[in-house]
C-alpha cells in the first residue's frame, strides 16, 4: 500500500487526465465550427443544463457573479429596493445587488446549517424589500420552504444563489427550480466547473429568461437591434463545450462526494469538532465538506505541516468587510456569521480523492484535535 504523506486540498489535474480526450474533442469541434461566443455548444448546454435543473430555461453567461446581477435586474430590482441575503457568503453575492443600485440587507444564518435563517430574514423585511436572496452554502439547500411562504406573503422575490449547489436537491426537486430564478458559478474549482469563468440564469419563468437572454448581448432582440442598455455577458463557445461534457460526469462526481463527506463524518463525529447539519430530507451537494473548530487556525498550520491542503471559507464576514463598510454594519450584529467564519476548516473534497487520502485526512484531524 502507498504510504500517503500529502493530499491536496483540489486536483482539477486528475480530473482533466481523465476526460482529456473528450475535451479535446469538444474543443477541436468548437473550433472547426468557429462558434467561440455562444454558438451550438452553448446552447446545447443550455437545454441540457436546464433539464438537468428540472427547469423551462437556462442562461448561459460569462460568470456566476453576472448571473447573480440579470437575475436581480430581471425580478425588477433597481435604486431604492432591498434585497436581505447572508453575511456567510462570497462577497459576489453582495456586489451583484450592489451593481443593482438596491441595498444590500444582511439577515444572519441559522448556526446549524450556516444557511440564512428564515425568521431573521422575515424580520429584516422593510417596504422597501423587493427580494430575499438566499445562499446554499457549502452545496447544502436553504431552507426553502420557509423563504418561500415569507417571500410570497410579502409579494417578493425569492432568487437562489446556487454558486455552490449543482445537482442538489431540496425535498425532492433540484436546486435551480425552487425561486423565480437561480444563478450558478461554473468557476473552475465548482463542482461543474468549466476551464475559465462561467455562469448561467437557471429559470421557470419565461419573461425572466427573455429578459436575461437580451440583457447578456447588449439589450439585443434581434440581431443589431437593442430595446435596452444591455450587457457582455455572453459565455464563450470553449467553456459550453467543456460543459456539456463534465454535465454527463456529474451525477457519478456528486456520489463520490457525498460518499467522501460520509466518511470524514463517521471517521471526526467523535471529536471536539462542529459540523453543519444536512437536513434527511434534502441532498447537499458538498461542494466543501467544513468543520468548525475553536483552534481553526492552529488546526490548519498543523495539516499544512502534515502536507494536507485546507481552506477557509470565509474569513471575515460580509458585513465586516472594508468595501461595504458604507452600509453601517458592526461587529455583533451577525454572531452567528461572525463565530462561523471564526471556526470554519474546510477539508478536501473532490471525487478523485482514495480511501487512502482520506483515511490520512482524518488520521490527521484526530491526532490534531482530539476527542469531545
Amino acid at each position: 500500500m502507498k504510504t500517503i504523506t500529502a493530499v491536496p486540498y483540489y486536483d482539477l489535474k486528475e480530473q482533466y487526465a481523465a476526460l482529456r480526450s473528450e475535451i479535446l474533442e469538444a474543443l477541436d469541434r468548437t473550433c472547426r465550427n468557429a462558434a467561440f461566443s455562444l454558438g451550438d455548444e452553448v446552447a446545447s448546454f443550455e437545454k441540457e443544463f436546464a433539464a438537468y435543473c428540472e427547469a423551462r430555461h437556462c442562461i448561459a453567461l460569462n460568470s456566476g457573479t453576472s448571473a447573480l446581477h440579470l437575475a436581480l435586474l430581471a425580478a425588477g430590482v433597481g435604486p431604492g429596493d432591498e434585497v436581505i441575503t447572508t453575511p456567510n457568503t462570497f462577497i459576489a453575492t453582495a456586489e451583484a445587488i450592489a451593481y443593482t443600485g438596491a441595498k444590500i440587507v444582511f439577515a444572519d444564518i441559522d448556526p446549524r446549517t450556516a444557511n440564512l435563517d428564515p425568521a431573521l430574514a422575515e424580520a429584516a423585511i422593510t417596504l422597501s424589500t423587493k427580494a430575499i436572496l438566499p445562499v446554499h452554502l457549502y452545496g447544502r439547500p436553504a431552507n426553502m420552504d420557509s423563504l418561500r411562504k415569507i417571500a410570497t406573503s410579502h409579494n417578493l422575490a425569492l432568487i437562489e444563489d446556487a454558486a455552490q449547489a449543482h445537482g442538489a436537491r431540496f425535498r425532492g426537486k433540484r436546486i435551480g427550480s425552487l425561486g423565480v430564478s437561480a444563478a450558478f458559478s461554473f468557476y473552475p474549482s465548482k463542482n461543474l466547473g468549466a476551464y475559465g469563468e462561467a455562469g448561467a440564469v437557471v429559470t421557470n419563468d419565461d419573461r425572466v429568461a427573455q429578459y436575461c437572454y437580451a440583457a447578456r448581448s447588449h439589450g439585443e432582440i434581434r440581431r443589431y437591434f437593442h430595446d435596452f442598455i444591455g450587457y457582455n455577458y455572453r459565455m464563450e463557445g470553449f467553456q459550453g463545450a467543456v460543459l456539456r461534457v463534465k454535465l454527463r460526469y456529474l451525477d457519478d462526481w456528486s456520489a463520490r462526494r457525498k460518499a467522501i463527506a460520509a466518511r470524514y463524518r463517521e471517521r471526526l463525529s467523535s471529536l471536539a469538532l462542529d459540523f453543519p447539519q444536512d437536513d434527511p430530507r434534502d441532498e447537499c451537494a458538498y461542494h466543501l465538506f467544513v468543520i468548525y473548530a475553536d483552534n481553526r487556525d492552529p488546526v490548519q498550520a498543523e495539516l499544512k505541516n502534515r502536507g494536507i491542503g485546507t481552506a477557509i471559507h470565509y474569513p471575515q464576514p460580509l458585513h465586516l468587510q472594508k468595501a461595504l463598510a458604507y452600509l453601517g454594519y458592526k461587529t455583533g450584529d451577525f454572531p452567528h456569521s461572525e463565530r462561523a467564519c471564526r471556526r470554519a476548516l474546510a477539508l478536501p473534497l473532490f471525487p478523485e480523492l482514495t480511501a487512502e487520502q482520506i483515511d490520512y485526512v482524518c488520521d490527521s484531524v484526530c491526532e490534531i484535535v482530539g476527542k469531545a
